[in-house]
């Protein structure tokens, strides 16, 4: 069985297709085209008309892609950047009719909850309880658990590209008062999520997305040319320098840095504050750069139940309405 994932970021459409035999998703291809969204949407803002037309392009070229590698329809879906926008369903509406893709959005928390699965299945049962950091675009996902999904799921309005839209548009690089300002947010609306990471005491901490891997080769881990299965780790010491490194300098030089892509130079410096705050917050010292995450959490989800699953998450509602997500299990239990 050959499946096939197209993920929509704040940055990139990403694809991936995969074998599915034995029960593990073997990538036998992956592409990515790049948008930008969060440079042209402002947090909750609506999806502009051009955008919509790449975002369409994309999708298609990414579907015809996944049919030239013998794939079914791709499993598509959409992140914060869309799934905040007041013309939602207009935007998913249009891929879908012109693509033939059902695009769909999830819920944060069962972004959080897939992400989890992903990173699970890739640290093995060994790393006993888990807690789990993504930095998106739009969304700071948050989630521990003992076992295959998380026991607890967060997500929080503390993307590293929406963080920048709303505190370091007007300065680069930016103040340290208004680092500060943006620390606080930060900190305030993490609050009750860490103090639950805390809690809980987790064994084994992992963080996911492009923005932790590429702060973690800031801080010295291993360039992705040495493949995934080299160990990286990210110290929060270490973080804390990367912070005032990146601090000190505009969005141009940043890119310059090793890790740092120029399309993501900008909001490296947010995505570094969340990180080492979270991190702060609850306690992690020292945490692994993991490559699995929500991608490959979808296929496996897919793998092990089968596309019923799937099909509760994005079939669309009636009269052109996109219908909220069904969570798929979002367990709050404290035992």
């Amino acid at each position: 069985m050959r499946i096939s994932v197209v993920d929509v970021g704040s940055n990139t459409v990403r694809l991936v297709v995969a074998d599915a035999a034995g029960g593990v998703p073997l990538p036998v291809h992956t592409a990515k085209w790049r948008l930008r969204l969060s440079e042209q949407v402002r947090p909750g803002g609506e999806v502009p008309d051009d955008a919509v037309e790449r975002l369409v392009g994309a999708v298609g070229e990414a579907a015809r892609t996944a049919a030239r590698w013998h794939a079914a329809g791709p499993l598509a879906f959409a992140t914060a950047v869309v799934r905040a926008a007041p013309n939602r369903a207009e935007v998913l509406s249009a891929v879908r009719e012109r693509t033939g893709v059902n695009l769909c959005t999830l819920p944060g928390e069962v972004e959080a909850e897939l992400t989890f699965l992903g990173a699970r299945r890739w640290m093995g049962w060994r790393s006993g309880p888990l807690a789990l950091l993504d930095i998106g675009g739009g969304s700071l996902e948050v989630a521990f658990g003992r076992g295959r999904l998380p026991d607890f799921a967060a997500s929080l309005p503390l993307g590293a590209a929406r963080l920048t839209h709303e505190y370091f548009a007007d300065q680069d690089p930016p103040s340290p008062e208004l680092i500060r300002v943006l620390r606080r947010k930060v900190r305030h609306q993490l609050r009750d999520v860490a103090a639950r990471i805390r809690w809980e005491g987790p064994r084994t901490a992992v963080v996911t997305s492009r923005t932790f891997q590429q702060l973690g080769r800031l801080c010295g881990a291993a360039p992705g040319r040495h493949g995934p299965f080299v160990d990286r780790r990210l110290n929060r010491a270490d973080l804390s320098r990367a912070v005032a490194r990146l601090a000190a300098l505009p969005a141009a030089e940043r890119s310059r840095l090793p890790g740092i892509s120029a399309p993501r130079a900008a909001q490296s410096l947010a995505g570094a504050v969340v990180g080492h705050t979270a991190m702060k917050l609850t306690g992690l010292r020292t945490v692994t750069v993991c490559p699995w995450a929500i991608r490959e959490g979808i296929l496996l989800r897919h793998i092990e139940d089968g596309a019923s699953w799937w099909a509760e998450v994005s079939h669309p509602a009636a009269e052109g309405e996109t219908a909220e997500p069904v969570p798929l299990r979002i367990a709050t239990s404290t035992n």
